[in-house]
């Protein structure tokens, strides 16, 4: 297997076009679009290194609901092995609601189940088959968090992409793991930094050792390892919803760099997966082929 995915797994409600932004007082907004798709930026990277042909494999967390069975349905549609994704019997899938506009997005979320999965429920066997591990969204996993510093031990080798922290503590051991895969604003917070320098968070974030890989969203990416730093630009693309973008960048990064990529090489594929699957609504409905990426790049 050439990658195991634990993280998150749940729905995604996507609003957008016309007025977004939500008035308090009882008021009736219209918008112009509403999708409900496959969610979590783990479900979303797994979704899309399937697509770029790799063998993956997820350990996620669900609520033994409606929801929960049709978001697994669509996850091992994608070409996902979901056979370790638990079934929770009390609390409900997870939902989160996007808002999105051209220009930028907002998130809520709440987590149901996401917060039931744990280091130790990942299978022994599958860690052992696994070329690379990549954690995600540990802040929305409460009881993943704890473990992950364990888990990267583990493996093989590993990533993390930490997504937000809702609760601004930003306390999560990324020292453990080869790469860390932050976006601009989540890298100056895991490095301390608010000199609003990504570059520099970037370099002292590997300083503790992981490849570092920065997300920059139009203005592409960069990453840094050891004394080399390397930049790219994104390329132009019409968009029509950002939702999961990064975790397609996470996708095609991974699939790069597992196939011994140069670090150039692997942040152009990287970026050209992160915007082709900004074509459609939803993280996963654009994502592309190796070959479609490969094109762009």
């Amino acid at each position: 297997m050439d990658l195991l995915v634990v993280g998150d797994l749940n729905a995604d409600l996507v609003l957008r076009g016309g007025d977004v932004v939500p008035t308090f007082g009882q008021r009736e907004q219209l918008v112009d679009h509403a999708e409900l798709v496959l969610g979590g930026s783990g479900a979303i990277a797994a979704a899309g290194a399937a697509r770029l042909g790799l063998d993956v494999a997820m350990v996620a967390c669900v609520g033994d609901d409606a929801l929960g069975r049709a978001m697994v349905e669509t996850l091992a549609a994608a070409g996902v092995d979901v056979s370790a994704v638990i079934r929770d019997p009390v609390a409900p899938t997870g939902v989160s609601v996007g808002l999105a506009r051209e220009d930028d997005r907002a998130m809520l979320t709440a987590p149901g189940a996401l917060g039931a999965l744990r280091a130790e429920d990942v299978p022994g066997a599958l860690l052992k088959r696994a070329r690379h591990v990549h954690v995600s969204s540990p802040f929305l996993q409460a009881g993943l968090a704890p473990g992950v510093g364990a888990l990267a031990a583990r493996a093989r080798s590993s990533s993390l992409d930490t997504g937000w922290d809702p609760n601004e503590r930003w306390d999560v051991a990324v020292d453990g793991f080869d790469v860390v895969l932050p976006n601009a604003e989540e890298a100056l917070r895991l490095a301390g930094r608010d000199d609003g320098d990504v570059e520099a968070a970037a370099r002292d974030l590997a300083a503790r050792g992981p490849l570092v890989v920065v997300k920059l969203g139009p203005e592409g990416a960069l990453a840094v390892a050891g004394a080399e730093t390397a930049r790219v630009a994104a390329p132009p693309v019409e968009a029509v919803d950002a939702t999961g973008a990064g975790d397609s960048f996470d996708a095609g990064f991974l699939a790069a760099h597992l196939a011994g990529a140069q670090l150039e090489d692997a942040l152009r594929l990287a970026c050209a997966c992160g915007a082709l699957s900004t074509r459609r609504a939803g993280g996963t409905a654009a994502q592309p082929t190796l070959e479609e990426a490969r094109a762009l790049a």
